[in-house]
């Protein structure tokens, strides 16, 4: 009969029980941070330096990111989630997210937060146009949403997929403002679409940055931000345009997952992308941040006031109510 002490082997599992909360300890899961988008590379990166907490790269976007917290509602995996406008809303009526004003709750506009602290604005961009000049092959950038209708631009326009993530649903409300329509009257969107059907889009569900600077989307409706990285940080001969039309400007912005499992690690995730730090690098990925100015030199890169003056915004509550009734039609009568 062998003898041997537990003791050993309690010890040993105590440890390792240690070291995987300690392990848990640093990390913050946060659903819908691609590094691709918005710089999220960069920022996660600063959020370990600055806090030690780890947040892993997640390539959902926000209607995936809301599909999984109502799926994992009984058994939260994520801690925060970042989310355009219109999906807050939609999760705080769902009940997925709960309330966290975190530090300069205060520094940040009455409209561009919830009042019971359920979500806020980190920061904006604005709808336009992200051209591959050299993918164009000769052909002139387009200036209008009827530019992209052309013969000329068959197979070379793409857009976001409306029905699911947020940016296209976005770009559906900036044509559909333009072109005469409202948040009760999305026709014009509708009928465009068809149009651009025609014209045989390339429509992802996920960010197609790197699509467009390869050449394989060379017109992407697109926030600014992103052209603007790609012109300044990747040095590639694209250029943004804001349509003569009209456009939109859409607040993106993050939230405590309710039930969060790392929630004091989400709370100080949260804090530091509205920390002096973090809005300092969301201005320098040509965001626009919530709170703080963007530094001149980096200002002078964007397009000029004149071109942003087509920018509106909307009623961003009722644009929300309204998502999901578009996203329908659209699968319905476009897609």
């Amino acid at each position: 009969m062998f003898s041997f002490s537990i003791r050993p082997l309690i010890a040993a599992a105590v440890l390792a029980g240690s070291a995987t909360f300690a392990q848990a300890a640093g990390t913050a899961i946060c659903y819908n941070c691609p590094p691709e988008w918005a710089d999220w590379a960069g920022q996660i990166k600063a959020i370990q330096q600055h806090t030690g907490i780890t947040v892993p790269f997640d390539n959902k976007n926000s209607g995936q990111a809301i599909a999984q917290l109502m799926a994992e509602e009984k058994s939260p995996v994520a801690d925060v989630v970042y989310l355009g406008i219109s999906s807050a809303f939609q999760a705080r009526e769902k009940g997925l997210i709960t309330p966290y004003k975190p530090a300069h709750w205060a520094s940040i506009p009455a409209g561009l937060k919830d009042p019971g602290g359920n979500w806020f604005s980190i920061h904006s961009g604005t709808i336009g146009f992200f051209v591959n000049k050299d993918a164009l092959e000769g052909r002139p950038v387009p200036h209008s949403w009827q530019d992209l209708l052309k013969p000329q631009y068959r197979g070379m326009v793409g857009y976001l997929d409306p029905s699911s993530a947020f940016v296209g649903y976005a770009s559906a409300v900036a044509v559909n403002q333009a072109l005469g329509g409202s948040l009760g009257n999305f026709k014009p969107a509708l009928d465009y679409f068809r149009r651009l059907k025609q014209n045989q889009p390339i429509v992802p569900k996920q960010t197609a940055y790197a699509r467009v600077l390869s050449g394989e989307i060379p017109i992407l409706i697109d926030y600014d931000f992103n052209a603007y990285r790609a012109k300044y940080q990747d040095h590639a001969n694209v250029e943004f345009v804001i349509p003569r039309e009209g456009t939109l400007s859409v607040p993106y912005v993050m939230a405590l997952v309710k039930g969060a499992p790392h929630a004091d690690n989400g709370k100080k995730v949260l804090d530091f992308v509205l920390s002096d730090q973090g809005q300092t690098l969301w201005a320098n990925a040509y965001l626009r941040p919530v709170r703080g100015v963007i530094r001149p030199e980096v200002a002078a890169r964007f397009l000029p006031a004149a071109d942003y003056a087509r920018a509106h915004v909307v009623d961003y509550e009722t644009m929300a109510k309204a998502q999901q009734a578009f996203g329908q039609s659209y699968l319905n009568e476009v897609r």
